[in-house]
């Protein structure tokens, strides 16, 4: 009997294993779906995390950047009027004068020129907008409506065409950037008298000839077309930082793209396996990490302390970031390099190559695009930096485009750095976001360069 109980337990129990091996299963597998589904989850709230806080950055900076593309502008008729540009004609070559006398002439024009009242002639030319001002010293304050730098560029114009004397032309005068505040509503326009910029008279011409359409916003050509200025803020521009930026740019592709892929061919293909070679390697790697922050301090040592190199000169920023960039380069083409097959090698050694042709041949035109992208990531990581420019002295304020990277100028960033600590908020704060924007889209534009080398010459095996 108690055998046979035996077996009826052995029996139950086996009918019953295979079902608790299932239930085990099953809540295995329930456990590692659960697992599964919220590391998704989370891979995914990241990616949404990361997607958002981009759009944020995009949204914050294209909301107040792109409003500083237009900019205030009035539109009216300047009348270069004789009886207030009284100056002698214009120089012309007398029979046996030499160039430096006639030069020496042109300039005592000009200077006539720059003693002209251009005030009046602006003064003049608002006026006929609005008669009813008609005190002189009402009439003064509309100068406030047009910003300073616009008496030069009338006296410009006139010393590249004296004829404009006694004709009417309709131009675009740049409103002040107070002026420009206040109607693009950047100003709390309930504040005191005594917290305006702008008199309370001033503000109500801006309002009744904006209104009437003499004053417009219009595309501001200012913003790509002129270099930073102090003296008329609504004509500071961007042009100079561009230029400098540009010649920066150009120093650092031909010096380091060509010295890095050089250096990683050798390092991958020709130097030997040692002690030093390691050395290299490793700090190569670690000057990678160094902060841009050090290179400044080495270009400033370096270059301007030691080779008396000019301050503030774009071929100066482009040694230090070349040598910021040199690491990135390095280590971008030593990658591409060990990813084409040892097989490529081997085969054009095989039939009788040479080790410069096997590189030169089949290594270097497969590895094109991992190191051309690699070049231009390192290249646009250059354009950003900032922190090595202001120790080479390109944070010192420049009213000019640079003519040669000999010439002093500043650099994209470092003009957004100065935008920002400007006194006059309301309108920089624009600028700033606005000069971002160029930036970003000059990186970006690198960056879609890169991406499209790489589809291009991209070869698969």
């Amino acid at each position: 009997m108690e055998s046979k109980a035996m077996e009826n337990d052995k029996s139950v129990a086996g009918r019953q294993e295979p079902y608790a091996q299932r239930k085990r299963v099953e809540s295995s597998l329930a456990r590692r779906h659960g697992a599964e589904r919220r590391f998704r989850a989370a891979g995914m709230a990241a990616v949404l995390f990361g997607l958002g806080m981009v759009a944020l950055l995009f949204i914050s900076i294209l909301g107040k950047g792109l409003p500083a593309f237009w900019q205030a502008t009035v539109v009216t008729e300047v009348y270069f009027d004789p009886e207030v540009i009284k100056v002698d004609p214009r120089p012309e070559p007398l029979p046996g004068e030499t160039p430096a006398q006639l030069r020496e002439r042109e300039m005592a024009w000009q200077t006539q020129l720059t003693m002209v009242n251009w005030n009046r002639i602006i003064e003049n030319a608002l006026a006929t907008h609005l008669p009813e001002v008609e005190d002189a010293r009402t009439r003064a304050r509309l100068r406030q409506l047009v910003t300073s730098g616009e008496r030069f560029a009338l006296r410009d114009m006139v010393v590249a065409d004296p004829g404009l004397i006694g004709q009417r032309l309709k131009l675009d005068l740049l409103a002040d950037a107070n002026v420009d505040v206040w109607l693009k509503g950047n100003i709390d326009r309930s504040l005191p008298d005594s917290q305006q910029q702008l008199s309370a008279d001033v503000r109500a011409w801006a309002d009744d000839l904006h209104e009437r359409g003499i004053i417009q916003m219009k595309f501001s050509t200012a913003l790509f077309g002129n270099p930073d200025s102090r003296s008329s803020l609504a004509s500071a521009g961007l042009a100079g930082a561009f230029v400098g930026s540009v010649y920066m740019m150009a120093i650092v592709i031909l010096l380091a793209v060509p010295v890095g892929v050089a250096s990683a061919i050798y390092l991958e293909e020709f130097a030997p396996r040692n002690r030093f070679t390691d050395l290299i390697e490793v700090n190569i790697n670690n000057l990678a990490a160094v902060p841009s922050i050090i290179f400044g301090l080495l270009g400033a040592a370096v270059f301007i302390n030691w080779f008396k190199m000019p301050l503030s000169a774009p071929v100066v920023g482009g040694l230090v970031l070349s040598l910021m960039t040199l690491p990135t380069v390095i280590i971008a083409t030593r990658s591409t390099l060990q990813a084409i097959p040892p097989s490529i090698r081997q085969a054009a050694l095989g039939i009788g190559a040479s080790k410069v042709q096997m590189i030169l041949h089949h290594v270097l035109p497969l590895a094109l695009p991992g190191i051309l992208t690699g070049a231009i990531i390192g290249v646009a990581q250059a354009i950003g930096e900032t922190a090595p420019l202001l120790l080479i002295g390109m944070s010192a304020f420049v009213a000019s485009v640079p003519a040669t990277p000999l010439d002093q100028s500043t650099a994209l960033p470092v003009q957004i750095y100065l935008w920002q600590g400007n006194e006059l908020r309301n309108f920089f704060e624009a600028r700033t976001s606005a000069a971002i924007i160029v930036l970003l889209a000059l990186m970006l534009s690198l960056n879609a360069l890169a991406i499209w080398l790489r589809k291009r010459f991209e070869k698969r095996w």
